[in-house]
Formats: structure tokens, C-alpha cells, sequence
């Protein structure tokens, strides 16, 4: 049964172990450091380091609250749920808006990549491949996470071998080359431009590591997504230190840091120090490789961002709209036209329209990370710390350096005349972002529809659950909701045989045996709420959980929902996965409660 369009579940561990290693590479890792190199000396590397930490605290805070409730719209439904419906709908704009105008940077950047082998017009170029990525998202999502799959791994295998052939080159195992790491002090020292370059420099580096974030999302249409996550989360660290600060401090060493070479390509001007040949050949298909890999999972990010916003009522009814192999197409196609507008503009006018684009969401991935950061710290206030398998280290010390660590690099962004209008136009967009948020607000109340969630407690709070209904765990996330004492209480039992107990009483008494001991838990429960001055109501439902929790829904229409189940080991309902079918059906938010503490039954529930 589906109340809902759901995304289908079809992602492998195999894919998304690719996915979270080459996602953090882009075509910024092979042609952008060079700039940062000529601008920050030889200690560039320390600024690629400084970054590397701000992102796995990023990685490692949206770790344990995708942990604890993977979704779809990952990091948008933290923001919504700790901070209020204004958080979740800027998250979710700001970074379909970002991503969409990669798709249209990276189209662009990769038709330029293949007039170096053939001439033909930009525009053409860019077309052809914005309609390959979107064939291939459109297919299904199994399809986008096996390109993904052989993109990232070109990507990492290209960066493996210049680690390999660079280490060997500089420690003086490589043909007729002596060890030599004077690069790293000569040419007017290791800071040439002062210790203030290394943090100016983290403006530039911090855009070129965007993209881990995109396991999170994409762990959600897999079979396993706390699993993937959480490998998600531990393997950046090793891939920011090997990938970036190793790629860059072998390319420090190699190259002096004021060679006009870096200028282009710093990878292809190391292969040819090297004398290996065919250097500019082999790392322009590599650097269109990672272009093409950013577009696929920009498009795929972009159209998800969009599916979560119109299952929230703050995007078009239609972009919700799924095909029988469970992709939300016409999201995927919204954003494909967005960015292909995108590659008209910088056909038209690149230094205009384009510019004006491209600065326009300069900042805006720093927006989301602050939003990130505020929201695991709140809700892990909130959380129950024994039930948090993936946690933020060092808590709350480390949380709050990395919110203090993303607003200096947006003052920095002030601070640098190069990129304060990019600061500028971002804070521009967001302001945009939040009067359609007002506007769609007050659409909807016009309309009669309520938001899902407001700035405070949900309103109304939907319960399912059977044998825990009466646990400990759900009685305090319950009266925690209702902290401010204005949220309204349903609960829904429903009447199974084998999660009641019932179904050993033999054939004749299983009926009336399920209604009675599902009647009595309700009873208990809805007594316990109202001595506490809940407002609570409640009935029976389908002896089926999800065609229960449908009509539940149907009834009552809620502003959240609320599951409650035993430990995974000996749930029914986890197995059968109702709480994941529960968030990709129904455009509210869904608060998973795992009970430990319930009364004896014959039978285990869920």
C-alpha cells in the first residue's frame, strides 16, 4: 500500500560507497588549486586542511541527525523540525537554487572541455550533454548510481595515480630524479603572502569540497540508508586528507608556487614536470569526467530538493509526480529546463545574465551549512543521547567552532573585495527565498491548507503505534512535543493479531481477543496523555500499519507524525520498513521512537 509517490529504494552499497568518495571531487580539486596555490605559496595545502576539518564537521553533524531519521530531503527536514517551516523551506530553495546553477556552470565548463578536441558551438555541446545526464536520471535511479559509480571512480583513480606517481617523483624514486622538496621553502618562502592568504584562501577551496553532503540524500533511496550514511560519514575524512591535502601538497612540492603554469591546469603542468606524456589529453577527458559527474548528481540533488518542496506544499503539486521506476520526473526535467536557461545565459551574455547567476549563489552553500549546524546542535538538545548510533564529537565544543568557523569565512567573504558581491546577491536570494516562503504561507491558509510544520510545537501530532503505545520512550517524546501545551493528540492502534498477541488464542477468539487487548492499550495510553492534560484522542485502525496510518492521515491530517517501535532486532514494523514508507508518503515530518521500556506481551510487536 501507498498513500503517496515514493522514490524507490534501489541504490546499492556498492554505488553509494563511490558516491560518498568521489561526490567531495570536482573539476574545482583539478583546475582550481592551482590558483589557490599562486595566490596562498607552497603552504597551500594548510588551507585546503583548514577547510577539510569545517567540512567533516559539517559531514559529521548531518551524520548523526541522517542517522537518526534518513530522508529525502535529508538536511531541509533537520532544518524544518529544529528550527521552523521559514529553516526548512530556505534550506531546500537555497540549495535546489545552488544546484541548478551548477548544472548550468558544469554544462558549460564541459563544452568548453570538448572544443579543445572538437569545434563545434558551446551552446551544442552543452545541450548534448545536459540531455545525456537528464536521459539518465529520468531512467531510474539505479541508472544515475551506476554512472556515478564509474564517473567517481575515474575521478578517484586519477587522483590515486598522481598520489602514487607524485610521491614517487619528489621522494626520488622516479627515473633520473633525486628527492626534492624545496619548492616547499625557496621562491620567497612558505607563506610568500602572509598567514592572512591561508584563510582567504578557504573562501575558494571550501566550493570546490561541495558534494559529500549528497550521500545523505542519496542514502535514502537506498536499502540500508543508516548504514550508508554513517560509512558516508567516517570515509571523508580520509578522503579530504588524501584526495585534497595530499593531491595539493605533492603539487606544492613539484611545482613552484609562483609558475605560470599553475595557472591552467596544475595536474596536467605536474604529469609534464614528471615527462609523462600526453598529460593535457589525459586530464582534460579526467577533468570532463568530474564535470559530468557533478552535472549528473546536481540534476539528481536539484530534482529531490524539488520532490520534498512539493510534497510540503511549497512547490507545485505536479513536481511530486513519480514514474513506475520511482523517479520524481517532472522535478528532474523543472530542473534540467533551469539549467539549460542557465547555458543560454552564458551563451548570450556570460559576463551578464550568467555572472549575475553564478554570484548570486556564491555564498548560498554556506547559508545551508550554518542552517545545518544550528539545527544538529538544537535537536541534539532535544535527542535522547542513548538512542544517537552516529554522534558529533566532542559535543557541544566542536558544533558550535564549526557555526563560528562558517560565520568567519562569510565575514572573510565581506572582507575580500573579489567576492563580496557574491556574498551580497546570495543574502539577496535568501531574502527572496523568505518572502515566498511568507507568500506561500498565507497562500496556503488562504486555501485552507495548514503549513506542516510552524515556526513552534507541531499542532497536530498523529501516533502509531501498538504494543510501545503505552511505552515510556513515546509518553516523553509526546509530552516534549507539547512543552508549549498547544499541540492536539492522535493515536492509532492498530488491531493485528500477531502484534497484539491475539493470534495464539486459536481461530474463534482471535477477533474479538485483537479488538479487546488493542482497545485496552489504547485506553491506557489516552488515560495516561489526559492525566497529563493532553489533548488526545484516538481509535482503532487496519490491522495493516500502513493502511491504518493512511486513514489515520485521511482523518485527522496532521502536522506530524509520530512511530513508535521496538528495537530493530525485534520489530516487525522495521523490517517491513513503515517508518521509511511513512517519510517518503507524506509531506510531514516523521519522528521514528524506538521503545525499550513496554509492558510483557506474548507475542512481540513491532
Amino acid at each position: 500500500m501507498s498513500a503517496g509517490p515514493e522514490l524507490k529504494k534501489t541504490l546499492t552499497q556498492r554505488q553509494l560507497t563511490m558516491i560518498a568518495m568521489g561526490g567531495v571531487i570536482g573539476a574545482g580539486l583539478f583546475v582550481g588549486s592551482g590558483a589557490v596555490i599562486n595566490d596562498a605559496g607552497p603552504g597551500a595545502f594548510l588551507t585546503y586542511a583548514v577547510t577539510g576539518v569545517l567540512i567533516i564537521m559539517v559531514m559529521r553533524m548531518l551524520a548523526e541527525m541522517a542517522v537518526a531519521n534518513p530522508s529525502t530531503g535529508s538536511f531541509a527536514d533537520y532544518a524544518r523540525t529544529a528550527l521552523g517551516g521559514w529553516a526548512g523551506f530556505s534550506v531546500a530553495w537555497l540549495y535546489w537554487y545552488f544546484w541548478v546553477i551548477v548544472v548550468g556552470f558544469e554544462a558549460v565548463a564541459g563544452a568548453k572541455i570538448i572544443q579543445y578536441w572538437v569545434d563545434v558551438p558551446l551552446w551544442i555541446s552543452a545541450l548534448v550533454l545536459m540531455l545525456l545526464m537528464t536521459a539518465t536520471n529520468l531512467f531510474s535511479v539505479s541508472s544515475f548510481g551506476e554512472f556515478e559509480f564509474w564517473f567517481a571512480g575515474i575521478k578517484v583513480a586519477a587522483i590515486i595515480f598522481f598520489i602514487v606517481c607524485g610521491t614517487l617523483f619528489v621522494v626520488g624514486a622516479w627515473p633520473d630524479k633525486g628527492a626534492d622538496f624545496s619548492n616547499l621553502w625557496s621562491h620567497d618562502g612558505f607563506l610568500p603572502s602572509g598567514p592572512t592568504a591561508l584563510t582567504a584562501g578557504v573562501v575558494t577551496v571550501i566550493f570546490s569540497m561541495v558534494g559529500a553532503e549528497v550521500a545523505t540524500i542519496a542514502a535514502a533511496e537506498s536499502a540500508n540508508p543508516e548504514r550508508a550514511v554513517a560509512k558516508a560519514a567516517n570515509s571523508v575524512i580520509t578522503r579530504i586528507c588524501l584526495f585534497f591535502v595530499g593531491s595539493v601538497f605533492l603539487l606544492a612540492v613539484i611545482l613552484p608556487w609562483d609558475s605560470a603554469e599553475l595557472g591552467g591546469s596544475s595536474f596536467v603542468a605536474a604529469f609534464t614536470e614528471m615527462g609523462i606524456p600526453y598529460a593535457d589529453d589525459i586530464m582534460n577527458a579526467v577533468v570532463l569526467t568530474a564535470v559530468l559527474s557533478c552535472l549528473n548528481s546536481g540534476l539528481y540533488t536539484a530534482s529531490r530538493m524539488l520532490f520534498v518542496l512539493s510534497a510540503r506544499r511549497e512547490a507545485p503539486a505536479r513536481l511530486v509526480n513519480v514514474s513506475r521506476r520511482g523517479v520524481p520526473v517532472v522535478a528532474i526535467l523543472a530542473s534540467s529546463v533551469v539549467g539549460f536557461l542557465c547555458v543560454i545565459a552564458a551563451a548570450i551574455d556570460e559576463d551578464g545574465v550568467f555572472l549575475f547567476l553564478l554570484n548570486s549563489s556564491g555564498a548560498i552553500i554556506l547559508f545551508v551549512y550554518l542552517l545545518i549546524s544550528i539545527s544538529q546542535i538544537t535537536l541534539r538538545y532535544r535527542a535522547d543521547d542513548s538512542t544517537l548510533r552516529v554522534k558529533m564529537w566532542l559535543f557541544p565544543v566542536l558544533s558550535i567552532l564549526t557555526t563560528l568557523g562558517i560565520v568567519g569565512v562569510l565575514l572573510q567573504m565581506a572582507l575580500t573585495d573579489s567576492v563580496r558581491s557574491q556574498l551580497v546577491l546570495s543574502l539577496l536570494s535568501w531574502v527572496v527565498v523568505l518572502v515566498l516562503y511568507a507568500v506561500n504561507k498565507y497562500a496556503l491558509a488562504r486555501a485552507g491548507e495548514r503549513p506542516t510544520v510552524t515556526g513552534g510545537p507541531a499542532r497536530r501530532v498523529l501516533v502509531l503505534a501498538n504494543e510501545t503505545v503505552n511505552s515510556g520512550e513515546l509518553l516523553d517524546e509526546l509530552r516534549r512535543i507539547d512543552a508549549a501545551g498547544s499541540a492536539s493528540y492522535y493515536v492509532c492502534v492498530p488491531a493485528s493479531p500477531i502484534e497484539t498477541g491475539a493470534a495464539v488464542d486459536g481461530p474463534l477468539r482471535v477477533r474479538d481477543a485483537t479488538v479487546e487487548a488493542a482497545q485496552n492499550r489504547l485506553a491506557q495510553t489516552l488515560s495516561t496523555l489526559r492525566s497529563d492534560d493532553l489533548d488526545v484522542d484516538g481509535a482503532l485502525g487496519d490491522y495493516r500499519p500502513l493502511r491504518a496510518l493512511a486513514n489515520a492521515v485521511d482523518s485527522f491530517r496532521p502536522d506530524q507524525i509520530v512511530i513508535a517501535t521496538r528495537p530493530l532486532e525485534d520489530s516487525v514494523w522495521q523490517r517491513y520498513e513503515v517508518v521509511d514508507r511513512a517519510r517518503t508518503s507524506y509531506p510531514v515530518p516523521v519522528t521514528h521512537v524506538v521503545a525499550n521500556r513496554v509492558e510483557p506481551a506474548l507475542v512481540e510487536d513491532a
